[in-house]
Parts: structure tokens; C-alpha cells; sequence
């Protein structure tokens, strides 16, 4: 069993670079909800988490990389934990390598075996 959230995050960010999606699906919860980077749609059933992953995993050049310091961990409850943070998703749109920094959260509970339960990741925006 997995101690740390930061653990999941890794095997998530890893999941996304290697391009496996099964690996990637593994670590959410059956009734996981996912707001997503690069979708208007809330995503609440493991056929559309699959659906999106699939799609996004089709990018040429795909990776992902978390801007360490930026991370923050907090214990909800006991073994429930929220994480906070910015990484840089990477990949080809035309032939060109693009960057978008996005902010995410998640909450995730250690004490099941897909410890993922929400995700939100949205495009940071420009500032006013």
C-alpha cells in the first residue's frame, strides 16, 4: 500500500509520459470525477475518464512535469489527502511542440487501492 500522495502524483505524471493509459485509469476511483485540462466537460465515469485519456495519449510528443515548488500537501482526514500544484503539460499541436502550464488538485485516499477520487486541472490564465 502507497504512503505518501506524492507517490500517486508521481506514478500519474509517469503513467501520462510513458503513454499508459491503463496504468493511468488504475489510479482513479470508479466514482473519480475529473474536470480536465483540455476538455469543457466533467468527467465522472470511468468510460469518459478512459475516453479522454485515450485521446490525450494520442498527442504526438506527449509528457508532463511538475513544478516542484509548487506543490503542496494537505491531510484532510486521516489518509485523506489533497495536493495542490503547477505542472507544464508538453505536446506537438501541427508540428510544433507547444507548453501549457495548467494548476491542478487532487484528493486522494491512500486507504483504497485507486486513491484517486477528484481531479481538477485547468489552463492557468493570463492575468488581468
Amino acid at each position: 500500500m502507497i504512503k505518501n500522495p506524492k507517490d500517486i502524483l508521481e506514478q500519474w505524471m509517469q503513467s501520462v509520459n510513458s503513454g499508459n493509459v491503463e496504468k493511468l485509469l488504475s489510479l482513479y476511483d470508479k466514482d473519480a470525477v475529473l474536470i480536465p485540462t483540455f476538455s469543457n466537460r466533467l468527467l465522472n465515469t470511468p468510460d469518459k475518464l478512459r475516453n479522454y485519456f485515450e485521446k490525450l495519449a494520442g498527442r504526438e510528443d506527449l509528457s508532463i512535469a511538475l513544478h516542484e515548488k509548487t506543490l503542496i500537501q494537505q491531510e484532510l482526514q486521516n489518509q485523506i489527502f489533497s495536493l495542490s500544484g503547477i505542472y507544464n503539460w508538453r505536446f506537438a499541436v501541427d508540428g510544433e511542440l507547444l507548453n501549457f502550464e495548467a494548476r491542478f488538485s487532487y484528493v486522494i485516499d491512500l486507504s483504497k487501492p485507486n486513491p484517486i477520487l477528484h481531479h481538477h486541472s485547468s489552463q492557468i490564465p493570463r492575468m488581468l
